[in-house]
């Protein structure tokens, strides 16, 4: 999810329990050559390289659940704003039976309030296969590792049910990172810190910190670190595409599942980010003229008034990674146009109606519906155009000639700026250098689990995907407080069939198998789609033409650079 809105409600956090002495007896800590193929001493008691843990077993006996284990040491104090620092192994076997704290963040229809910091936990979900003795060889499991959604702002790691996809044999990773300005700070005076002279990409140097544990540890849980996938919505698709294109990911996964996150491919320079977080430093009395007094008040302030002004610190209404260098050394569309990323096989996807929920939270929900009066200046602020585009775009979206409301047509404008043909344009400058699979989900009756009703249809809104891959719609948030709207019989064959692709493409690197509707592959010159559609998905080849996608193209002047014949020997496979 890309946008919040505060709410004042009582909600449920997390927490932690302190380590657990070991009840078994003195299990030292194993070495990384020891614990490669371990002898478990139970399914829930798993000696890695990082440490012991004792799991628990889910209520249905489906699944072997490590909880709340740190995979960094806490990010508090002096630790703040610096890159995540690695655990100390611990000889001591550590209660992972319940979720650790998330990271800090506001009240959100998508997140629960926190000020806690000290919150770099994950969480490991892995089929329950007793009386296993060796996890080694062929018998290892792909590893899909979850980075969860929320405009880099909200979002926890506890609210994805991963059972149905560890039911398809795969371990499934779920994480925090730090978020807002917690995350994504930058400042002159963190970069002159900084070993690497950059800074405001924390965030993502926690997920890569969570994939670095995964490659230490995932094997003695089942899994094998050489198949790993990392997946994500929204900002965790986003966030997926970072890792996608930096060079400090390189060689920690091996497949990548990007649903609704190409919404910004045009990163901020450091030099911008910096910009920004001065201005947040100075909301907040931290402008001193010594830089290291400036790091002292930055780390002296309370997280509430972080999180009061982070909005500062952002280029733009959202935080977002910058090029700082290291962790980016280019935009996203820079290096997917250029070759120069992760080359990994690629799932790639969005929501027809994506921008419908934002419309519905920040417009009919706020303020009664857009009217033709409004509709124009709803326009310019969903699809960030100016006011001399803005009348061009409404009437590209006619109101009622195509769209039976201004809030639908809003939607569908906002939906075809940002995420349908930048998604488009994404496929079209990777496909050339990886195989790309490209969906668009297109569920009109998906449940609505997050917001109330409004004066019109959701439709395949943004996130209506997600309860379709993990099935607990929304544990979280103002949905504590709506009734939770099961899948009906075709939505959850539906349901089967996503769960089906992604986990054969995070055991092989290609969707298809085992008698699913085929998945082609997609290429510049054949841009073929899969369309999930309850009950079973088909093939669509006017993705560009529904979303206007030209006109998009021309407006913002994106451009696509040379294939130098990479597809054409795709196009022949």
């Amino acid at each position: 999810m890309l946008e919040e809105k505060p709410a004042s409600m009582k909600r449920r956090s997390a927490r932690i329990r302190p380590s657990l002495p070991n009840a078994i007896g003195a299990v030292l800590l194993c070495g990384i050559a020891a614990c490669a193929t371990p002898a478990l001493a139970s399914s829930t008691l798993v000696t890695a390289p990082d440490g012991t843990f004792q799991g628990r077993i889910d209520t249905a006996g489906t699944m072997r659940e490590f909880l709340g284990v740190r995979y960094a040491q806490p990010v508090t104090g002096s630790l703040r704003w610096k890159a995540p620092q690695p655990v100390t192994p611990s000889r001591v076997t550590q209660d992972a039976m319940q979720f650790g704290n998330h990271c800090p963040q506001t009240f959100s229809p998508y997140g629960n309030a926190t000020q806690t910091e000290d919150c770099l936990f994950l969480n490991v979900f892995a089929p329950n296969r007793r009386g296993d003795r060796d996890f080694g060889g062929d018998d290892a499991s792909p590893v899909m590792l979850w980075i969860h959604g929320g405009g880099l702002t909200v979002g926890e790691s506890n609210e994805y049910d991963a059972v149905k996809l560890v039911q398809r044999g795969v371990i499934v990773v779920t994480i925090n990172y730090r978020l807002g300005a917690l995350g994504f700070l930058a400042h002159p005076a963190l970069t002159a810190e900084s070993p690497e002279h950059s800074s405001g990409n924390y965030g993502i140097q926690d997920q890569q910190a969570a994939l670095k544990w995964v490659r230490r540890n995932i094997r003695a849980f089942g899994g094998d670190p050489d198949r790993v996938t990392i997946f994500g919505e929204s900002a965790g698709g986003l966030s997926t595409l970072t890792n996608l294109v930096s060079p400090t990911a390189h060689g920690l996964f091996h497949r990548a599942i990007v649903e609704s996150g190409t919404y910004a491919l045009a990163e901020p320079t450091l030099a911008q980010a910096e910009a920004a977080g001065v201005k947040f430093a100075s909301a907040v009395g931290c402008n001193q003229p010594n830089p290291a007094d400036v790091l002292a008040c930055l780390r002296g302030l309370g997280v509430s008034t972080v999180l009061a002004n982070q909005a500062l610190a952002y280029v733009g209404s959202l935080p977002v990674p910058n090029v700082d260098g290291k962790l980016l050394t280019q935009s996203i569309g820079s290096a997917l146009g250029s070759g120069q990323f992760n080359r990994v096989p690629l799932i790639n996807g969005t929501n027809h109606d994506e921008y419908n929920l934002f419309v519905a939270q920040n417009f009919d929900l706020a303020g009664g519906p857009i009217t033709a009066s409004t509709y124009i200046a709803a326009i310019a602020v969903l699809t960030g155009t100016t006011a001399t585009q803005a009348p061009l775009v409404a009437s590209h979206y006619p109101v009622p000639a195509q769209f039976a409301t201004y809030d639908q047509g809003a939607g569908a404008a906002g939906t075809d700026a940002n995420f349908a043909c930048t998604a488009r344009f994404a496929d079209e400058l990777a496909s050339p250098f990886v195989p790309t699979f490209t969906y668009e989900f297109s569920d009109e009756k998906a449940p609505q689990n997050f917001l109330p009703p409004a004066s019109f249809p959701y439709g395949a809104s943004h996130a209506s995907e997600l309860q379709y891959i993990f099935p607990t719609a929304n544990p979280s948030g103002y949905g504590l407080n709506l009734a939770q709207t099961p899948l009906d019989a075709n939505q959850q064959k539906l349901s089967d069939r996503m769960v089906g692709y992604w986990t054969e493409f995070a055991r092989s690197g290609n969707p298809n198998g085992f008698g699913q509707p085929h998945w082609p592959r997609f290429h510049r010159d054949r841009q073929v789609m899969l369309s999930l559609v309850p009950p079973t998905p088909a093939t669509e080849t006017n993705f560009a033409t529904v979303h206007q996608c030209d006109f998009w193209d021309g407006l913002t002047g994106r451009t696509l650079p040379p294939d130098h014949d990479h597809d054409q020997h795709a196009a022949s496979e």
